[in-house]
């Protein structure tokens, strides 16, 4: 069949394939065997589930779980589906118009436009990459007791690591997020067997309750919730990354593409609902029910597993989980950082030297408050963080929702009027709640 290209309804033609280096580098069977092109597919909604459970999310789980038990466990689920139904629509950009998220935008936006858009995005990597910073010398100083300010010295030598495995191939840096993540489920599936939550209390606690919204302080950690969970890099990730399977090109090639992105993606973010939802429980079954209902930090949260369960593996494994995840976000902040150069201005660094510049602008302000403050000053960097993130994110979402909404550049695989209306309006949704956040977070209200 004729390779098509859907070019039409862009400024700039895009020249380039997006991280050229392993653009389509990931073979797909071409004879119809179902798991064997499904396994194909798997990898990248792994590397974008792992935005969904950072650091910066722990702190709204424990914070919703301790003083309100259950009731916020709904929050994410309905959160968890907004982002299944927004990495569709980047995984789906990335395929039909073979230009990830930046170069869409490079492309269709004036100069000035894309060049303020790039801006934006290196700003909420910075800030992505400062949680995990933040949550990997947590970790370090739980299991070894090794100073903050020492371990955010030790954070910089992570980007050998991470080259190490670049130059090995895409296949091995999936496999890597992949032994992280099972790492977490396992931490995970231990403190939840341990906390002993209600089984009935979990069930009535995904179904929507009136009292999130009546309560004030409810609906100010649902929105937070909300803003850590939906993250901008993601979408100028997933958009990138899916283009490193050797489809065809074509029309049915796309379609299958597609197909199997999407259950990839659908089904790594599930297991992302169900961590972040295990922080919650986790939090609900031992501090909400021991009267612990102001746990809102991740230091105090490790001290106090270990009294209320019982087991000195409580802290342990919560600790072991905070450090894959540090870890397995910053794989994932890395190539989303070389991803949005690349895209937005079309200026390729080293991957080494691309790893420095982010890491090095997380590092300056993360060393300064563990010096003066310690670990107080790192948590609060942490929040700080998620509020960089919350702003970036709807100039990530509405040119995402706008470029697959429309029939010139999208063709026969342009939203559909339901798919259409529900982006629009979950685009509203997270756009209102976060300035919201924003709002009350400047003017100090709670």
């Amino acid at each position: 069949m004729q390779k098509k290209k859907f070019s039409i309804g862009w400024r700039n033609e895009n020249k380039h394939p997006s991280l050229s280096e392993v653009f389509s580098s990931v073979s797909v069977p071409k004879q119809k065997g179902r798991w064997k092109k499904l396994f194909a597919f798997t990898g990248p909604g792994l590397l974008i589930a792992v935005g969904y459970m950072d650091p910066g999310n722990w702190a709204t789980d424990i914070a919703g779980g301790s003083q309100f038990g259950y009731m916020l466990l709904s929050v994410i689920f309905i959160s968890n589906f907004f982002a299944i139904i927004l990495q569709h629509l980047a995984l789906k950009l990335g395929i039909v118009c073979e230009r990830d998220l930046a170069q869409a935008c490079r492309d269709h936006y004036p100069p000035l436009i894309s060049f303020i858009l790039w801006i934006l995005c290196e700003i909420s990597i910075a800030a992505c990459d400062l949680a995990e910073i933040i949550g990997s010398v947590l970790a370090l100083k739980l299991l070894f007791g090794i100073p903050i300010t020492w371990g955010v010295l030790i954070t910089a030598i992570d980007v050998l690591i991470i080259l190490f495995f670049q130059s090995k191939g895409f296949r091995y840096i999936e496999s890597v997020v992949a032994a992280l993540i099972f790492t977490i489920l396992v931490c995970f599936s231990f403190e939840i067997i341990s906390s002993k939550p209600e089984i009935f209390s979990i069930l009535k606690g995904i179904v929507p309750n009136p009292e999130i919204i009546k309560d004030s302080h409810s609906f100010y950690i649902s929105i937070g919730i909300l803003g850590a969970t939906v993250m901008p890099h993601n979408l100028y990730l997933h958009s990138s990354i899916i283009q490193t399977r050797d489809y065809p090109r074509t029309t049915e090639g796309k379609k299958m593409a597609i197909k199997y992105a999407t259950i990839d993606s659908t089904l790594s973010l599930s297991l992302a609902f169900f961590i972040n939802a295990a922080i919650l429980i986790i939090s609900a079954a031992t501090f909400h029910k021991s009267g612990y209902t102001e746990v809102a930090d991740i230091m105090d949260a490790h001290k106090l597993l270990n009294p209320i369960l019982g087991s000195s593996l409580s802290g342990v494994f919560f600790a072991l989980a905070l450090l894959a995840s540090g870890q397995n976000s910053t794989l994932t902040g890395t190539l989303a950082g070389q991803i949005v150069m690349e895209g937005f201005i079309n200026i390729k660094f080293k991957p080494w030297i691309r790893r420095l510049i982010t890491r090095l602008i997380a590092i300056v302000p993360a060393m300064i408050a563990s010096i003066v403050y310690g670990e107080k000053g790192t948590t609060e960097l942490l929040i700080v963080s998620q509020i960089i993130l919350s702003i970036q994110l709807s100039f990530a979402i509405v040119p995402l929702v706008n470029f697959t909404g429309d029939s010139e550049k999208m063709g026969p695989f342009v939203n559909g009027p339901i798919l259409k209306i529900s982006a629009w309006v979950i685009t509203i949704i997270i756009v209102l709640l976060n300035l919201f956040l924003l709002y009350n977070t400047f003017l100090g209200r709670r």
